[in-house]
């Protein structure tokens, strides 16, 4: 049985989607949103989608589902409610809709964090995934 090589990274051309999950930033004081966006596209990927969002979790699963329509979308990064305050429910939401899980991300983002900021990163619950052929990414920056 053979397989298809893995095309090398600069031969891709990935659009992204970077949704903020807060209930209370706006366009102007999303700082992890512009960085995020600001980081993919300096790194040649494009953002097809920006939107900040509540923390709720029928507006995270609507907007998951909505974004799996876009058909120039090749990843979905949601950036909030990784935590286990009351009100993160990010993870929550949408680890259960996850077809496969990518358990490698979150701890290579644990462990890039741990450098950062130190025990405190033991609360992230950051995931990756893959649900309806997308590419699914649930961190904080």
């Amino acid at each position: 049985m053979t397989s298809a090589p893995h095309p090398e990274p600069s031969a891709m051309t990935l659009s992204c989607a970077v949704i903020t999950v807060s209930d209370t930033r706006s366009l102007e004081t999303d700082k992890s949103g512009q960085l995020m966006q600001e980081l993919l596209q300096e790194a040649g990927y494009s953002v097809g989608v920006y939107k900040i969002i509540k923390d709720e979790p029928r507006q995270i699963h609507a907007q998951l589902a909505a974004l799996c329509n876009y058909s120039d979308l090749d990843a979905i990064i949601f950036s909030g409610g990784t935590g286990i305050a009351p009100r993160d429910t990010t993870y929550d939401a949408l680890e259960s809709l996850l077809e496969k899980t990518l358990p490698g991300f979150g701890e290579l983002f644990r462990f890039l964090s741990y450098q950062e900021i130190g025990s405190r990163v033991i609360a992230s619950r950051a995931v990756a995934g893959v649900y309806r052929g997308k590419l699914y990414q649930n961190l904080i920056i």
